[in-house]
């Protein structure tokens, strides 16, 4: 399998859960998806606690807990819902080809949010760091 976008929602989100997705097919997309993909199903306040435990065992599963950044699995997930906000997509792929800058400018996007590097921040790492300069929707 060369992409994630190969399996269905259903299966995309089971792989994950259950620590079964290949590594290689996790990209910076798959991420994106793996928040559109919650948020669609459950809302804001689930979509954050899922994807923050499902993303913390599957790091602990590839033995990469370092990898792990609370800030940063929050803001995405956050900088996904507000684009969704202003999007009547159904799917993810009309909603990533509606809104390219998640994939392309990702780092401006949260830059725009954060004064500080959360991408390398201690704290950011283990807890979730309100932004300073530009709140979230």
């Amino acid at each position: 399998m060369k992409s994630h976008l190969e399996l269905s929602d259903n299966e995309f989100m089971k792989q994950f859960a259950q620590c079964e997705l290949e590594p290689k097919l996790f990209t910076h997309e798959a991420h994106l998806r793996l928040a559109w993909t919650h948020l669609h199903r459950y809302g804001l306040e689930t979509a954050l606690k899922n994807i923050q435990l499902q993303l913390q065992k599957y790091v602990k599963h590839l033995g990469a807990e370092d990898k792990y950044n609370t800030t940063l699995t929050i803001a995405a997930v956050k900088a996904v819902y507000h684009f969704m906000l202003r999007s009547d997509t159904i799917n993810f792929k009309d909603f990533i080809a509606e809104n390219p800058r998640l994939l392309t400018n990702f780092k401006e996007l949260i830059s725009a949010h954060y004064s500080t590097d959360i991408y390398n921040h201690s704290e950011a790492k283990l807890a979730f760091l309100e932004p300073d300069l530009l709140p979230f929707d």
